[in-house]
């Protein structure tokens, strides 16, 4: 029995609040997700391989072969004391091709779907163990209002933060679009380099049993 109350005590605990910031509750977050063992080279893999998902790959430059031009030679190989020249596509001439430069390619690669979901968890762990988790019973705003959305991070006494949320929020969405500093996010969409990147993370408390959901199937 004692050991049970221990186990209780252990768990991950986070304070529920309202829009004012006031605490309403408690909820009990999910230990093999909100406190694992914290690993930086899984967290810098994943989120390296991110990033390299969002290059564009586009750079590109012209070839000999691709640009636009006569192909005679300029002048004879000969007799006229200075350097061999080929066409105006030479490299060596303003406007010719390029040498070495750049084609496109894709910077596409992945790691494994288990590599993906512990750090995911790690990120979230990182959170709690900062004491940067911040959860709401709801995130719900009547109109679209930039100043009621800065008002309600007032009272959370937070600026820069990732707020996720578990279905389509429009007034939320829109209304913090032109706040810096912060950046809403569907549940679909949760990633490691998000939640790292800002100093806050607001959950909606609908949205946490569908994470401990996810990442627990």
């Amino acid at each position: 029995m004692e050991a049970a109350k221990g186990n209780k005590r252990d768990m991950a605990v986070v304070d529920v609040q309202n829009i004012n910031g006031e605490k309403i509750s408690q909820m009990d977050l999910a230990d093999s997700i909100f406190n694992v063992p914290l690993k930086e080279s899984i967290l810098h893999e994943v989120v390296t391989m991110q990033l390299a998902r969002r290059r564009s790959g586009s750079a590109s430059v012209k070839h000999r072969s691709d640009v636009k031009g006569s192909g005679r030679k300029l002048f004879r190989q000969k007799g006229t004391g200075r350097a061999r020249r080929g066409n105006i596509k030479s490299p060596l001439l303003r406007g010719g091709g390029v040498v070495f430069g750049p084609d496109p390619k894709s910077y596409y690669y992945s790691v494994p779907k288990k590599v993906r979901k512990l750090a995911l968890k790690m990120a979230l762990t990182s959170k709690f163990q900062g004491n940067a988790i911040v959860v709401l019973d709801r995130f719900e705003l009547e109109k679209i209002k930039t100043r009621k959305f800065v008002e309600v991070l007032n009272s959370l006494n937070v600026k820069n933060a990732l707020i996720v949320t578990d279905k389509k929020n429009e007034n939320l969405e829109l209304s913090s679009r032109n706040v810096p500093g912060v950046k809403v996010l569907r549940i679909e969409g949760l990633n490691v380099y998000d939640i790292l990147k800002y100093k806050n993370l607001i959950l909606a408390e609908s949205s946490i049993k569908v994470i401990e959901g996810r990442l627990l199937e």
